[in-house]
């Protein structure tokens, strides 16, 4: 069984920041995608960022140049530095992973959530 634990969101006026982590624990041979997706209330889920194995990532055009991904492979940990937040900001920050195991068969994974709220 793979888990993943979010930690440091929080409350924070706009033009704030927050750095978000994610620590990915359990059966895994190899970490091949992880990063971060928001849900915001009465909305569908929407990619904010992702890093794959080989260090390409993906941005959603609303954080490009504001938020920056990065990941700790030693740690198996993923972070979002997220500057200049805005309130269309505030939702759910979910963090993902794509993990292959020891039979090497990838199988995609979330975490539970941590809140980010940005008030004007």
């Amino acid at each position: 069984q793979v888990q993943l634990v979010e930690s440091g969101g929080g409350s924070v006026q706009a033009g704030g920041s927050l750095n978000v982590s994610c620590v990915v624990s359990g059966n895994i041979f190899r970490i091949n995608t992880m990063g971060w997706y928001r849900q915001a209330p009465g909305k569908q889920r929407e990619l904010v960022a992702v890093m794959a194995s080989a260090d390409s990532t993906n941005y959603a055009d609303s954080v490009k140049d504001r938020f920056t991904i990065s990941r700790d492979n030693a740690k198996k940990s993923v972070y979002l530095q997220m500057n200049s937040l805005k309130p269309e900001d505030t939702g759910v920050y979910v963090c993902y992973a794509r993990v292959t195991n020891r039979f090497y068969y990838p199988q995609d994974y979330w975490g539970p959530g941590t809140q980010v709220t940005v008030s004007s």
